[in-house]
């Protein structure tokens, strides 16, 4: 069985395992800690970052794009989630790349760090106390993020268009890392709490609802 190596909060790795679920392929899970890098990962990935996907023969697919594409390309044939024309196509890739590099900057990356990867760097070094205005500029953000969010809900079927693609599923992983930390006022973004709800209700997303990270609550 394939193995992937993954952060559980990691954003980038829950898109890989909401997709992974999509496909319907199994994989093992190998859970790796940003604030304490594992040599398997940095053998496999010079980088030290999640996700790499190891298959049965040993070939490791690092990164989320290089990952996304080799996953569409080989189990995607029945069941795409880059679907549809040329045009089409191109918009799920700009929505993933939104939520991958503009959302993760300015909202993910900063909260996910400062509220808990901050934490456990600082239980095991002494080093790293947490910046909270970091975190509360990035929670700040995320409102007009869930506004544009709600706007392409309400005026499409799914985010990209006709279809569930890789772009709600990039959209749910890194919204579901925030709301995990219970920073997401729902009340005040009725329409992408549909769309979120949506997502949640299906069977692929069964693979994150069980997530949980000791002293996290």
């Amino acid at each position: 069985m394939p193995k992937l190596h993954h952060f559980t909060l990691d954003p980038h790795s829950r898109r890989i395992r909401l997709a992974l679920a999509e496909y319907g392929a199994e994989v093992s899970l190998a859970e790796e800690r940003p604030w304490a890098q594992s040599q398997a990962v940095l053998d496999l990935n010079p980088a030290g970052l999640t996700p790499v996907y190891v298959e049965d023969n040993g070939i490791a697919i690092a990164g989320a794009e290089a990952l996304t594409e080799y996953l569409e390309e080989t189990l995607g044939e029945t069941r795409p989630l880059i679907p549809g024309n040329a045009v089409e196509r191109a918009e799920v890739r700009r929505l993933v790349a939104w939520f991958d590099v503009k959302f993760y900057a300015e909202v993910t990356e900063p909260v996910l760090t400062e509220k808990v990867i901050r934490r456990f760097v600082a239980s095991t070094s002494g080093r790293g106390s947490p910046d909270m205005q970091r975190m509360r500029t990035g929670l700040q953000l995320l409102k007009p993020h869930l506004d544009y969010l709600g706007a392409l809900a309400e005026a499409r079927s799914w985010l990209a268009g006709d279809h569930l693609s890789l772009a709600d599923l990039a959209a749910a992983a890194h919204v579901s890392a925030i709301d995990y930390l219970g920073e997401i006022s729902w009340a005040d973004h009725p329409i992408a709490q549909q769309w979120y709800s949506r997502i949640k209700s299906r069977p692929s997303f069964r693979v994150l609802l069980g997530d949980t990270i000791p002293g996290v609550a």
